[in-house]
């Protein structure tokens, strides 16, 4: 049984997807398997991955069903015990299995790992800033999630591994979401699992603006948080994450001129948990808030990415 299990979800990314197989099949820890979930690619996508070779890389095809159908396909298909995502515009460096296995290692009585991440946009890559303090010669940390994710999150679809027992437990992607899948899951998981955060940048999210859950009509179907509106009454780190998180998209929907949905994230926020900076952001009108956004992309191609929105 090979050590990692990864999942690699495949709809349209023709321009992308053997970027990313190299990145998996160049890693330095070699004992894992790949799953290929092709979900109704209309693209090229499945002709990129048939040109690779390898032994460790299964195949699957299935009708179009949205990536949680796909990344719950491939965790039913897994061998392994540790599963990893990537998706199908990632990039992980050679040592993202490695450093993975050495803090397993480390951590056995644990379930979820993670490293840290670098963003690439059309202009620029940058690190991702966390909201947790890194100590002098500290390479990893056990960390809430919550507490840990305050300006980026600590998982990303394509920067984690979980113990597969866990989706047992919380269980899988939530089908029933058109966008915010992954969010959703890593709060079940914040809820209940501490996770052990590599400082390490070892894997790379690739800004694709074709990306579905860029497109103005998958703003509005972004989750609302109210499976959690119980649990945020009692627990203040999730309250605050949620509430930073409903900025964001109240602010997306502004700029959209979607008043209804700005409307439902924007009476869900306890304004106490945002700055005072965030709070004048949702008082101004769309039309300021849209001369802002050149401001916001400037800023992010010189490199700050705690920038005008943040």
């Amino acid at each position: 049984m090979p050590f990692f299990s990864i999942i690699i979800p495949l709809y349209n990314k023709e321009k992308f997807i053997e970027n990313t197989l190299k990145s998996v099949l160049n890693q330095t820890f070699t004992d894992y398997e790949v799953l290929i979930v092709n979900d109704g690619s209309t693209d090229n996508s499945l002709e990129r991955v048939l040109q690779f070779n390898d032994s460790r890389i299964k195949h699957f095809n299935k009708e179009n069903g949205g990536v949680s159908t796909a990344r719950n396909y491939g965790i039913k298909e897994a061998k392994s015990d540790y599963i990893a995502f990537i998706d199908a515009d990632d990039f992980w460096y050679p040592d993202f299995l490695q450093e993975i296995f050495q803090n397993i290692t480390h951590f056995p009585e644990h379930k979820v790992f993670t490293v840290a991440i670098e963003i690439e946009t059309p202009n620029n890559t940058i690190p991702a800033v966390y909201s947790i303090e890194k100590s002098k010669n500290q390479d990893c940390k056990i960390v809430d999630y919550f507490d840990a994710s305050n300006k980026e999150s600590v998982i990303w679809t394509s920067s984690a591994v979980f113990h597969k027992s866990i989706f047992k437990v919380i269980g899988d992607f939530d089908v029933n979401l058109k966008s915010g899948q992954d969010t959703d899951l890593w709060i079940r998981i914040g809820l209940k699992y501490p996770i052990v955060f590599s400082w390490k940048i070892a894997a790379r999210y690739v800004y694709d603006r074709d990306s579905l859950s860029k497109k103005k009509e998958y703003i509005a179907t972004k989750m609302d948080f109210s499976k959690f509106s119980g649990l945020e009454k009692t627990n203040p780190m999730l309250k605050k994450f949620l509430d930073l998180n409903r900025f964001s998209f109240a602010i997306k929907c502004k700029l959209y001129n979607d008043r209804d949905s700005f409307n439902r994230f924007y009476n869900g926020i306890d304004c106490k948990n945002l700055s005072v900076k965030k709070r004048i952001l949702l008082k101004l009108p769309s039309f300021l808030l849209k001369l802002l956004v050149p401001v916001n992309l400037f800023l992010v191609r010189i490199g700050l990415n705690n920038s005008v929105f943040k």
